[in-house]
C-alpha cells in the first residue's frame, strides 16, 4: 500500500510539474511575470522565492498551478493594473500560448513515453496463432492438436493472426483442411474437418486461439514516430470515450477513475515493470492534456473560450463575469471531484 501511494505522488508529481513547466515557459517567454509555480493545491506547505516567482510545494497533492499576475484563474483572484507585465496586457496569440502550452507539453510527454518504450521494448509485430485450449470432443481433438500448437499454414495459407486462423475456418465448414503446426521446434500437417455451428452457420474445430508476437528492435528516431502514431490513435480513441459519455452511450459512473482508482492501477503497473508504468503515465498525461482542454471555466480550456470570445468580440468579458463564470467552474470541478471520490470508494 505505502509503495502505490509513493508511486503515484511521484508520478503525479512527474506529469503535474511537466504540465504547469508548460505554462511557466511560455509565459516567461510571453513577459507575463509568474507569481507562484505550485506543486499541490494551497495551503502553501514550503518554498523559496525567486526573484518574483514564489516555487513552492502545497498540502494537496492532487494537481498544481503556475499564478501569473493580472490573471484570473483558479485561485479566484483578479486584479488588473495594466502593467506591462500583466497576463491581460499580452496580446491574444501569446496569451493563448501560455494557456496552451500546459496540455501541450502533457502531450509531449505522452510520444516521448510512448517513443521510449519503444525504442527499448522494440516494435510487436503478430508472429504466429497458437492453440491454447482443445475442447473435449471437438474435431480438434480426435484430428490430435495439443495445447500450445503454433498455426504456421491452414491449406497453404499463411496465417500470423488469429482474425486470419479463424476466418479460414469459419468459412470451410465441413470441409478437409490440411493444417500445419509447430509443435516442440517440428512442423507437423495436420488434416481436420471444420463442423457446422448451427447457430452460426460457420464452421469451427473447437479450440482457443491465442497470439504470438515478435518485437524488433527500431531507431531511436523510429521509435519516436512510433510514438507519436500511438499517441494520435489513443487520442482518437479517449476522444471517443468522452463524446459517448455525453452522449450518454457510455456510464460516467464506469468510466472514469478519480485519484484512488487511478492510484490502483499506477501501483499495478509499476509492479509489471517499469515500461508498462511508463507507458501507463504517458496514457495519464494524454488525459491529463485532453481533459484540461475540454471548455470548462478554470481548466485551461475554459481560459482558452475566454481568449477565442475576446478575439471575435474585440475586446475582453467584463472583469466580474469571468470571476463569476470562474467561480461557477470551479463548483462544477468540486462537485464532480467528490463525485468520483465517492465512486471510487465505492467500487
Amino acid at each position: 500500500m505505502l509503495n502505490t501511494i509513493v508511486t503515484f505522488i511521484i508520478v503525479l508529481g512527474i506529469l503535474v510539474f511537466i504540465h504547469e513547466l508548460g505554462h511557466f515557459i511560455f509565459a516567461k517567454l510571453a513577459g507575463i511575470r509568474v507569481e507562484r509555480f505550485s506543486l499541490g493545491f494551497p495551503p502553501r506547505m514550503f518554498g523559496i522565492k525567486i526573484g518574483d516567482t514564489d516555487y513552492c510545494i502545497s498540502w494537496l497533492p492532487l494537481g498544481g498551478y503556475v499564478k501569473m499576475s493580472g490573471m484570473v484563474d483558479e485561485s479566484l483572484e483578479g486584479s488588473l493594473k495594466g502593467e506591462p507585465w500583466e497576463f491581460m496586457s499580452k496580446s491574444l496569440p501569446k496569451r493563448f500560448m501560455a494557456i496552451f502550452a500546459g496540455p501541450a507539453f502533457n502531450y509531449i510527454l505522452a510520444v516521448l513515453l510512448f517513443g521510449w518504450v519503444t525504442w527499448s521494448d522494440g516494435v510487436r509485430t503478430p508472429f504466429h496463432p497458437f492453440i491454447n485450449e482443445v475442447v473435449q470432443g471437438s474435431p480438434a481433438e480426435k484430428a490430435g492438436f495439443l495445447a500450445n500448437d503454433a498455426i504456421l499454414t491452414i491449406d497453404g495459407h499463411t496465417t500470423e493472426t488469429v482474425r486470419q486462423s479463424i476466418d479460414i475456418f469459419s468459412a470451410n465448414a465441413n470441409k478437409l483442411l490440411q493444417v500445419q503446426i509447430l509443435r516442440d521446434e517440428q512442423e507437423i500437417t495436420i488434416p481436420v474437418t471444420p463442423e457446422l455451428n448451427p447457430d452460426t452457420q460457420t464452421g469451427r474445430i473447437g479450440i482457443g486461439i491465442g497470439q504470438q508476437y515478435t518485437f524488433q528492435s527500431v531507431s531511436f528516431l523510429q521509435s519516436m514516430q512510433y510514438g507519436f502514431a500511438e499517441t494520435i490513435y489513443i487520442t482518437q480513441l479517449l476522444g471517443e470515450a468522452i463524446g459517448d459519455m455525453f452522449l450518454g452511450e457510455e456510464s460516467v459512473k464506469e468510466s472514469i477513475a478519480g485519484p484512488i482508482g487511478i492510484a490502483k492501477m499506477v501501483g499495478e503497473a509499476a509492479e509489471a515493470g517499469l515500461n508498462v508504468l511508463l507507458r501507463f503515465m504517458a496514457f495519464l498525461s494524454l488525459q491529463l492534456a485532453i481533459l484540461n482542454l475540454l471548455p470548462i471555466p478554470a481548466l485551461d480550456g475554459g481560459h482558452i473560450v475566454f481568449i477565442l470570445v475576446e478575439g471575435i468580440m474585440k475586446r475582453p468579458p467584463k472583469m466580474k463575469t469571468r470571476m463569476v463564470i470562474q467561480q461557477l467552474g470551479m463548483v462544477f470541478l468540486l462537485c464532480l471531484m467528490v463525485f468520483i471520490i465517492f465512486n471510487d470508494l465505492t467500487r
